[in-house]
This record gives C-alpha cells, sequence and structure tokens, in this order.
C-alpha cells in the first residue's frame, strides 16, 4: 500500500468505504505485532499504516488458526502499546470519522482500551 502510493491518498478519501479483511484490516492500524510479520517490511519492523488508532488480532477462536486463543490475544495486546481488538470472524469494526462501533455476532474484546 506504501510503495502503490495508496496510504498516501487515503487521508483524501472522504466519501470512501475501505473493507479489509484479516491482513487488510491490519494493514490500516499503528501496529501489527511481531508475531503477525512473515515478512520485514522496509521500515524494519511492525508498524502498518495508522488509518485507525488501535490494533487488531483478527481469527479470535477460528479452528484455521488454533494459535489464536483470547489468551494469545492478551499476550500479543501487551507488546502492543494501544488501543487492540480482539475479533473472530463473526465481528467487524466500523470506523467513521473515528467513532468505532463494534458490530458482532460473535466474539470480541478490547485490549488495552484508551484512557
Amino acid at each position: 500500500m506504501r510503495k502503490s502510493g495508496l496510504a498516501d491518498l487515503f487521508p483524501s478519501l472522504r466519501d470512501t468505504v475501505y473493507v479489509g479483511l484479516s491482513a487488510g484490516s491490519m494493514a490500516l492500524t499503528p501496529r501489527v505485532g511481531e508475531e503477525f510479520v512473515g515478512w520485514k517490511p522496509p521500515t524494519g519492523d511492525d508498524s502498518a499504516l495508522g488509518v485507525v488508532d488501535f490494533s487488531i488480532f483478527p481469527h479470535l477462536d477460528s479452528p484455521d488458526c488454533p494459535e489464536n486463543t483470547m489468551s494469545g490475544a492478551q499476550q500479543w495486546a501487551a507488546g502492543i502499546n494501544g488501543s487492540a481488538y480482539a475479533i473472530d470472524s463473526q465481528t467487524a469494526l466500523k470506523v467513521t470519522d473515528g467513532d468505532i462501533e463494534v458490530v458482532s455476532e460473535g466474539r470480541w474484546k478490547l485490549l488495552n482500551p484508551a484512557s
């Protein structure tokens, strides 16, 4: 997203809806956490685009990701240094003008809530 120039366009896309799944959602957060870095980005760390001010632990309790437990999410969040959501596949986060709405029929938890 940085290399293509899309990251630079995000601030100007006021009337646009962005839908991300899994890593596509995580890309808009400030950090993904070392646990989710499968390759080293140009920045050399786990930083993402920072379009939203929280991080996402995806696939909570998924049979396809047995390591993605609530306990694992809490350990991950301890290293994030900011608000984070652990969400399952029945949960979405809707952000409008900085306001966050959790839309869920599943399991989720806000970790490290902002003071």
